[in-house]
């Protein structure tokens, strides 16, 4: 009884690691710009796979107003527009972050690093409720989709590891 006992707890401890692993938080990077610096053939980003130029900005523009901007709601709204699009603004391969900003500054005619300077959570960037990322949706993309049988692989690959070796 003992030994399935601490199988079960390994099984639930390394559950938990991945389920954070792939937790949804906004990163603090996408506030950044990351220009080229030189070896632009190497370096150059995809094209953002979300097409951020007819999305419904008005969930930002309607609550964040100048001349005070306040953070609460500036940066509330901004976590309800962007959480849904976290897994491509964090990453960094592609243009996504700077494309969403243009456009949130396009439609809003906010000051530079208003986001940026206003909407801190913490170390690992704006925590993202779960269940709002595509990912984390019923988006049926394949990238979605690659993600969700690589965690499930990991997982049995660990529960089968762990059976072994105890």
């Amino acid at each position: 009884m003992g030994f399935h006992r601490m199988v079960f707890l390994r099984t639930v401890l390394l559950t938990l690691c991945i389920g954070l692993a792939t937790s949804s938080f906004i990163s603090d990077g996408v506030f950044h710009s990351h220009g080229s610096t030189g070896r632009s053939l190497l370096q150059a980003k995809k094209n953002c796979p979300e097409n951020f130029e007819f999305l419904n900005y008005t969930i930002i523009t309607s609550q964040c107003k100048g001349p005070q901007y306040p953070p609460s709601l500036c940066c509330s709204a901004f976590k309800q527009f962007a959480c849904p699009y976290v897994d491509y603004l964090n990453d960094a391969t592609n243009d996504c972050a700077s494309t969403m900003f243009s456009y949130i500054n396009l439609y809003g005619k906010y000051p530079p690093g208003l986001f940026a300077s206003e909407c801190r959570e913490g170390k690992l960037g704006l925590a993202c409720p779960p269940g709002t990322a595509q990912s984390d949706t019923a988006n049926t993309s394949d990238s979605s989709t690659f993600r969700s049988i690589d965690s499930f692989i990991a997982v049995v690959f660990g529960v089968v590891l762990l059976v072994l070796f105890s």
